[in-house]
Order: structure tokens, then C-alpha cells, then sequence
């Protein structure tokens, strides 16, 4: 079973925790080895020297007395003959063992410095063992002979009080540092939750999700990102929901026709005029009904690619010049002028649909030129591009509708209403289709001015 991102966090801060102690401590100790020990033996070698030199300038003095006023002052001593003779004062040493070359040593006349060369190791700071190895040793003329005085502070009659005042600062750091380890934690993962339910409900199709996104740190940035996305997933939603409404109206109204012209011809009382008029009009319903599917299909399948691979380079011209003569007889019919100015420049696509964005934008400037009208269609390069634009002259779109022209099922309004054979998908494939191969697609529209679009494909390389 997976922890939460609470379990995890504590887990993870406390093991940061752990760590950077253990490293603090032996970080501290290779310290202490390295630079520390040396002065540390410097300084119980000077402590050490001046108790001798005292007690030989003041040989008056009672030896074993003298020794044990300097025990309490903190130290912990030896004095040894190196034989039978062998007595304590101060503190007393967790470990006595010596070995016995260092004591003759002592007695020879040298001085042991074992603070300096006591091997701690990497996990154990020499300071605070309690050895008698660690120790500094010195020989101390006295009325029975020279002897070994052994010397090291006692810690725990120095420091007994600081040591356990600094234990008791570690443990309520650790203790306090943990508590509010989780309670920060608890509070850092909060949002998260907040986040994950709010996630839960988007997944059951409830958009209607608020998040706090005051915050400034990257939670806030989170939250404020998460909303956006809501928010776009809404209108997503919202737009989905419309293209399926839309998309039923516009089959309903195709199979509503076909339908009541199937009942009337079922009829035996029809002239054959009348059923041949039915039967034309069913006809028309059915191309109507199939030319949707189509477009429907088409841009199912432009929504489900993101870019296509495979491409070939494409000539516009004649594409363009096909997509004239499909609508030749309707030019014809309204009287309209038309003028080409096409570039030899090739660009890259798919044949077919590249043919199916002429054909869409021609379509449309004829149907909204009026009659004895002019359209225009040219092209050029423009660097690593080809532009290619359609003009036509005639009723100039609202600026508040211009942006909306190229949304699925977008008719205008009844100034320049479609025609029962459009469906309003045309400009959304056209849309889809460029955007496909990389390119984009503008619109402007000015009273006097007419209406134009203009295509941007990228050049083919060849």
C-alpha cells in the first residue's frame, strides 16, 4: 500500500533530519581530530607542567595533599612509581589501562602526550573519553624519587551541568523540531488533498470547483493553474455539449424532412408531379444528410490528429483551379468577376485536404458575393512561407461576429445566413486543416472593403 504525501513528507524530513546529524557529528569530530586535538593537548600539557613546577618550587608541600585540591578543581591524575605504588585523584577514569612502556617512558624523563595521540576514530570525539591513555603525562621529582604524574581535565566535574543543560536543548529541539515537523507537513499536504478531491470531482463531470490561489509560493501557483485548467475543461465541456446539440439539430432536420416526404409519397392519391417533386426534395434532404456526415467524419478525424507525418508537396494553383470549376456554373449564374494571380510556389500537405480548404473558402465567397461581384484569389512567397488569399466583395462581417466564424455550426446572423446545404462545419475544417500542416488562417472584413482570408503554409522544400 502506497503512504500519502503526508507519511511521505514526515518520513523524508525526519530522515533529513537524522542524517544531517549523524554528518554534523562526524563532520565535527573529523574537526576535532584534525584541528582541535593538537590545542587541546597543548593546553593539559601547560595545565600539567605548571602543577609540577609548582609543586617543585614548593617542595614543602604534601604531595598527595596538594594533588587532590588539584582534583578538585577538575582534573583526573595518576601518580605512579611504575611499580607497586599507584594512587588516584579527582575524577576516576572509566578505563585504567596503561601500558607499561608509556609509564617508563614518563620516568625516563619524556613527556606522554596521549591527547594528541589518542585514535578517537571517525564516530568517537576523543575530548569526552574517558581514558587514562588519554591523558598528558609528565615526570614529577619527589622525596621518594621520580614519578609519572598522569593529567586530564575531568569533563564531567567541568562540564557535568553545561552537558547535561546542552542534552537537554538536543532532546527538546529534536522533540519540538518533530512536532512541528508534522504539523508543517500536515499543513503543506492540505492543499494537496483540497487538490486531489477537487480532482475527483472534475473526474465525476463537476466543474464547479473553487481552490484558494492567494497563496504566492508554489502551492498558490498550483491552485491558480488547476482553476485555469478547470475553467478551460468547462468550456471545453460546454462547447461539447453544444456540438452535440447542434449536431443532433442537424441531423434531426435532414431525417425530419426525409421522414414526412417518405409519408407523403406512401400516398396513392399523389399526381406523379407532386411525387416527383417529393422525390427530388428527398433527394436533396439525403445529399443534404450526407454531405453532414461527411464533414462530421472529417472532423472527427482532423480533431484526432495533432500533426501529420508523411507529407508531400502540394501545388496550390491547380487545386485552386478545380475548386473554380466545381463552382464555374454558379459564378456563371450571379455574373461574378473573377481574378487569379497564383505564384509557381509549392507547399507542404496533404493533397486532398488542402483541396478541401480551397473548395470550402471558395465556396463561401461565392455564395456571400452579390450579384455582378468580384472575387480575387492570389498568391506569393513570403520567406519559409506561402501566402495565399481569397477575397470576395459583399456584405462586411460585424467585428463582434468576426472572431466566431470559424466556430462549428456558426451561421451569422440573418444577413448572412447559410443556406439549408451548409452546415456551418466549412471554416472549422478549413481551421482544423491548416493548423494540421502547421499554418494559420486571418480574416478581416471592412464595409466598402469586402471580406478576406488569408492562408499562411509553409514553403516546400525542394
Amino acid at each position: 500500500m502506497t503512504r500519502s504525501i503526508y507519511g511521505k513528507f514526515v518520513a523524508v524530513t525526519l530522515a533529513v533530519m537524522f542524517i544531517s546529524s549523524f554528518l554534523g557529528f562526524l563532520f565535527a569530530n573529523i574537526y576535532y581530530q584534525w584541528k582541535l586535538k593538537p590545542i587541546n593537548d597543548a593546553k593539559v600539557t601547560q595545565v600539567t607542567e605548571r602543577v609540577t613546577d609548582f609543586y617543585q618550587k614548593n617542595e614543602e608541600l604534601n604531595l598527595a595533599s596538594y594533588l587532590e585540591q588539584v582534583g578538585d578543581m577538575g582534573y583526573q591524575l595518576l601518580l605512579t612509581d611504575g611499580k607497586a605504588e599507584e594512587r588516584y585523584f579527582g575524577g576516576d577514569f572509566r578505563v585504567k589501562k596503561l601500558d607499561p612502556s608509556i609509564i617508563k617512558q614518563v620516568l625516563d624523563g619524556k613527556t606522554y602526550h596521549g591527547i594528541d595521540q589518542f585514535d578517537g576514530g571517525l564516530f568517537v570525539t576523543g575530548f569526552f573519553d574517558n581514558q587514562l591513555k588519554n591523558s598528558i603525562g609528565v615526570p614529577i621529582e619527589t622525596k621518594d624519587g621520580t614519578k609519572a604524574l598522569f593529567v586530564r581535565p575531568d569533563q564531567e566535574a567541568q562540564f557535568g551541568e553545561l552537558r547535561f543543560f546542552f542534552a537537554l536543548i538536543l532532546v527538546l529541539t529534536a522533540f519540538i523540531s518533530i512536532v512541528l515537523v508534522f504539523i508543517s507537513t500536515r499543513m503543506v499536504a492540505k492543499p494537496i488533498r483540497k487538490l486531489t478531491k477537487a480532482t475527483e470531482k472534475i473526474a465525476a463531470g463537476d466543474f464547479d470547483v473553487k481552490l484558494d490561489t492567494k497563496r504566492k509560493d508554489e502551492i498558490g501557483q498550483l491552485g491558480a493553474s488547476f482553476t485555469k485548467m478547470t475553467d478551460e475543461l468547462a468550456a471545453v465541456d460546454a462547447a461539447r455539449q453544444e456540438f452535440v446539440a447542434n449536431v443532433s439539430h442537424e441531423l434531426q432536420s435532414p431525417l425530419t424532412s426525409m421522414h414526412g416526404f417518405a409519408e407523403l409519397l406512401a400516398q396513392d392519391k399523389l399526381t406523379e408531379e407532386e411525387r416527383k417533386s417529393y422525390l427530388a426534395l428527398l433527394s436533396q434532404e439525403t445529399a443534404r444528410l450526407s454531405r453532414l456526415t461527411k464533414q462530421l467524419l472529417l472532423l472527427a478525424f482532423l480533431d484526432k490528429e495533432t500533426e501529420m507525418v508523411g507529407q508531400e508537396t502540394v501545388d496550390p494553383a491547380p487545386a485552386i483551379q478545380k475548386a473554380i470549376r466545381m463552382f464555374e456554373w454558379k459564378i456563371q449564374e450571379k455574373e461574378l468577376s473573377l481574378t487569379m494571380d497564383l505564384s509557381d510556389a509549392k507547399v507542404q500537405g496533404d493533397a486532398e485536404l488542402i483541396e478541401q480548404v480551397w473548395q470550402n473558402l471558395l465556396s463561401n465567397a461565392v455564395k456571400y458575393t452579390p450579384e455582378h461581384g468580384s472575387i480575387e484569389i492570389s498568391s506569393k512567397e513570403q520567406g519559409d512561407w506561402v501566402e495565399i488569399r481569397v477575397w470576395n466583395f459583399g456584405e462586411p462581417i460585424p467585428d463582434e461576429k468576426l472572431g466566431k466564424v470559424f466556430e462549428r455550426f456558426y451561421r451569422g446572423d440573418e444577413s448572412r445566413l447559410r443556406s439549408g446545404e451548409s452546415s456551418g462545419l466549412g471554416l472549422s475544417i478549413v481551421e482544423k486543416i491548416i493548423q494540421l500542416f502547421s499554418g494559420s488562417i486571418a480574416v478581416r472584413s471592412e464595409a466598402g472593403l469586402g471580406t478576406e482570408f488569408i492562408v499562411w503554409l509553409k514553403k516546400a522544400n525542394l
